[in-house]
Parts: structure tokens; sequence; C-alpha cells
């Protein structure tokens, strides 16, 4: 019974890793389509979307402090924040992409400092390409402040896949690997 348990559960396995690593990379794909269609918006839309967001955070903080703001203040404060929501939307967006992209990459056994150049240079040339792409859209233009921006979110995103890989692999799969021997 022992032996048809272990037969088993490596057909399970074997099924599993045939069929679940390449999907692996999905999640990545979808990133790349969001950020690439956030980009073909216009200008205006993309401002007009921000300042939506914005405002939100503003209306949100204002509930939680207790603030008491006008709805003209929320708005003078959600037009002072915009600039800085649009440059942590990028910086969320890479770092996002980045840990869909790092970790197919660790599962499929790229690890250390492979890793952190195979998945940096992937997310910092999609950087580039998407503020390339950018100069064809009406009110956008390309910014290397951007490509900077997205590649220390990409790079955090990287490490900190690095870490929660590691930790898992040493932790979870370590110790399973073992009882299973």
């Amino acid at each position: 019974m022992k032996k048809l348990f272990r037969y088993l559960w490596l057909f399970i396995k074997t099924v599993l890793r045939l069929v679940l690593k390449p999907l692996s990379f999905l999640p990545a794909i979808f990133m790349m389509y969001f950020i690439f269609s956030m980009s073909a918006q216009t200008g205006d839309e993309s401002g007009s979307l921000s300042l939506k967001v914005s405002t939100a955070i503003v209306k949100v903080a204002n509930e939680v402090l207790d603030e008491n703001w006008t709805p003209e203040q929320v708005l003078n404060k959600a037009e002072e924040y915009h600039h800085i929501v649009r440059k942590l939307a990028h910086f969320t967006e890479y770092f996002v992409l980045a840990i869909t992209v790092a970790f197919p990459l660790y599962v499929y056994g790229l690890r250390g400092f492979p890793l952190v150049i195979i998945a940096g240079l992937f997310c910092v040339g999609f950087a580039a390409l998407d503020e390339y792409h950018q100069s064809f859209v009406a009110g956008r233009g390309p910014s290397k402040k951007d490509v900077i921006i997205d590649s220390c979110g990409a790079f955090l995103g990287i490490y900190v896949t690095r870490f929660f890989s590691f930790i898992g692999r040493k932790t979870i799969f370590a110790p399973l690997a073992k009882d299973r021997d």
C-alpha cells in the first residue's frame, strides 16, 4: 500500500509539474498586458484616472483621520498628491510584474544572482519599451525618470520574490521532502 501511495504521489507531482509550471508565466503575461493597456491611454484619460484614484485616497484619508475637509479641500489635496500617486502606480506595476516574472523563473531553477540579472533585464527592458510605446500615444511621452522608478519597483519585487521563495523552500518544501524519504 505504501508503494502504491508513493507511485500515486509521483504521478500527481509529475502531472502538476507538466501542467502548472508552464502556466506559472500567465500572471506575467497578464501584467504585461495590463501595463501596456494603461500606457495606451491618452494623456487626458491617464491623468483623469490617476486623479480619480488620488481623490479616492484623499477621501479615505479624510474619513480615517477625521479631518472634515470640504470637497474643495479634498480636490486640492488630491491634485497636490496626484504626481506622487502616478509615480507610485509605476513603482507598484513593475513591483508586481517582477514578482510574476521572477517566481516562475525561480520555480524553473533560476536562483541567486542570475535570477536578479535575467528577471531584472526583462523588467527594465519592458519598462524602456513601454516608455517608447508611450511616445506614439497622444498626450504622452517617454520618460527616463519613469524607467528608473519602474526599475526600482522591479528590483524590489525580484528581491522580495527571492526572499520568500528561499524561506518557503527551506521551511516548507525541505521538510516535506525529508518526510517522504
